[in-house]
């Protein structure tokens, strides 16, 4: 019930479009170019070297990411530390030019560096949703430290801003991914409404379809079937066929000889 109300509390907090002016955001907005320092609190499971890599203990310990050479093996050796998430923004003109995301670890030295210190995961998510809205050169960065963070459901606010036509193509391609990975039936009918949008920008509605193939085939495979028989739109429909044809559900293969076999008009 806890989470069913933070998912409400979200969308209410970031609806299509809106500006929500958080004082976050504005913090951030207001700070000298150069890098902006901000932490919350990571969600369970997750541990870094606060350098080279952040791996969560919950999925057999996978590198989420990774900062190293091919050939360093150095990095096996850290000790790895639960949270926080600190993310360093590097800001000019206002704007998130981009991100680079940590977990554990020790803010460096560094005289010229604006540190907003331990911030809420809520205050966080309004304020980082609002600075990818405004755009910027890499400003989809910030999406991914959401992504760690403790106690917040993220994928409605996700979904809000891959359906805002005002914030940057890029920024709304980068939300649908990381709807994609939220992975459950009212994301499955989000992505579907999105796709359908004939009104909607052709890469954002691609992007849907493959956010789609993206999911457990319980919850995507009907999505995709539905939008390879209905979509108005071929290329979308192509879209579809073609992640179907990438699955090994049986689901598709019948779709693939209903149409085969069907008499032509």
């Amino acid at each position: 019930m806890r989470i069913l109300q933070q998912a409400a509390l979200v969308a209410l907090m970031v609806p299509v479009g809106a500006k929500a002016q958080s004082p976050l955001a504005t913090k951030i907005s207001a700070s000298p170019d150069g890098e902006v320092r901000v932490a919350f609190a990571a969600r369970e499971g997750l541990c870094g070297d606060g350098e080279t890599f952040i791996r969560d203990r919950t999925r057999d310990n996978s590198v989420m990411m990774r900062n190293w050479s091919g050939n360093d093996r150095s990095w096996r050796n850290r000790a790895c530390e639960e949270g926080p998430v600190r993310v360093a923004l590097a800001v000019r003109g206002g704007q998130v030019r981009s991100a680079k995301v940590f977990v554990g670890g020790n803010w460096p030295e560094r005289a010229s560096a604006s540190n907003l210190g331990l911030v809420g995961t809520g205050a966080a998510l309004v304020a980082f949703i609002e600075l990818a809205r405004k755009g910027g050169s890499s400003s989809d960065d910030i999406l991914f430290p959401l992504t760690l963070a403790d106690s917040i459901v993220v994928w409605p606010a996700f979904l809000s801003l891959a359906r805002d036509k005002s914030a940057p193509r890029s920024t709304r391609k980068q939300a649908v991914f990381w709807v994609s990975q939220a992975a459950g039936e009212k994301t499955a009918e989000g992505l579907s409404e999105l796709a359908s949008d004939e009104d909607e920008d052709r890469e954002v509605r691609e992007q849907a379809v493959f956010a789609l193939s993206q999911l457990p085939e319980e919850k995507g495979v009907p999505v995709l079937i539905r939008v390879a028989t209905s979509n108005r739109d071929r290329e979308i429909r192509k879209k579809a066929m073609f992640w179907l044809g990438q699955s090994d559900d049986p689901r598709a293969l019948a779709l693939f000889e209903d149409i085969l076999t069907k008499p032509r008009h």
